[in-house]
């Protein structure tokens, strides 16, 4: 059932047509139908996407026929496209990397809860992806709010957090093992060696929305500013579990042509690792962030 409808003008005509952002969770996620993202976008119609991708942090769209050079044209008009640091672009398109498991391999890229990359200065403030190949079953994502997982929180748990900032590092074990095989056979150079490291508040204000948001996430914070991994655990734990309860979480999917943009300011994502012996190729773009405050 289509539950709103944004409508959208272009400069020929006053009503262009009906943009349909149809919800898919309670917590987060829709559908946005009634638009082709390799045509030409007016304005307009940028601003409505991007305005139900703020207000349901992630937006999934289908039957999307994107080339390279489309799939970036519209990352374009989102945000600020970057290139990852573990991994080459394509030839020709450093921003676009490839996100393929192939059938002889068992580990998929990024196979744990996260939001990408926290354990930069600066980490992005949203991801594309675009479905290329898909197994003929399996291989959806999971998605969840991190603003459902703060709010649901006691009063004396969410002062507390306001006040912690938590250290997130490239170098956890789990985030090695899910980048392993890409690094090894198209790994970046000049950063597959470094670790990165930065500090980040525990909780942080989302600075187009205004809304609190946990922030952190299982696969790279190693623990709280000024306290061990060993006391930091448990807490840590509590919050890992309690941020993925089904309530708080939307599972997507895919089929070939589906595209999803997430807000990684606000929402963790888990690609679930569930068709081995079959291909899954994806095509990511990462979007240009700010310092979390």
């Amino acid at each position: 059932m289509i539950v709103y409808t944004v409508w959208v003008s272009d400069t020929s005509v006053t009503v262009e047509g009906a943009l349909e952002v149809v919800p898919l969770g309670d917590a987060l996620g829709a559908e946005i139908r009634g638009v082709d993202l390799a045509g030409d976008l007016s304005d307009d119609l940028v601003a409505a996407i991007r305005r139900a991708w703020l207000d349901h942090l992630v937006v999934f769209f289908r039957d999307q026929e994107l080339g390279p050079d489309e799939f970036l044209a519209f990352a374009q008009r989102i945000g600020e496209p970057v290139e990852y640091p573990f991994v080459r672009g394509m030839d020709g398109y450093p921003e676009i990397i490839a996100v393929t498991k192939l059938p002889d391999e068992t580990v998929n890229f990024g196979g744990i809860w996260h939001s990408d990359t926290t354990y930069l200065a600066r980490p992005p403030m949203g991801t594309m992806l675009i479905a290329r190949e898909v197994p003929p079953a399996g291989g959806d994502t999971l998605f969840a709010s991190m603003y459902a997982a703060y709010e649901t929180l006691s009063p004396g748990m969410q002062r507390m957090l306001d006040g912690l900032s938590a250290v997130s590092t490239s170098a956890l074990a789990d985030v090695s093992k899910t980048r392993e095989d890409r690094i090894r056979d198209n790994g970046n150079e000049a950063t597959e060696s470094e670790t990165f490291e930065a500090e980040h508040p525990v909780v942080r204000t989302h600075p187009e929305s205004g809304r609190k948001a946990l922030y952190i996430n299982p696969a790279h914070t190693a623990r709280f500013v000024d306290m061990t991994e060993a006391e930091s655990a448990p807490l840590l734990q509590f919050l890992f579990e309690h941020a993925v309860r089904p309530e708080h979480v939307y599972r997507f999917h895919w089929e070939v042509g589906s595209l999803a943009l997430w807000d990684n300011r606000c929402a963790w994502h888990n690609p679930i690792n569930d068709y081995n012996g079959s291909t899954r190729r994806m095509h990511r773009i990462t979007l240009a962030g700010d310092e979390p405050r």
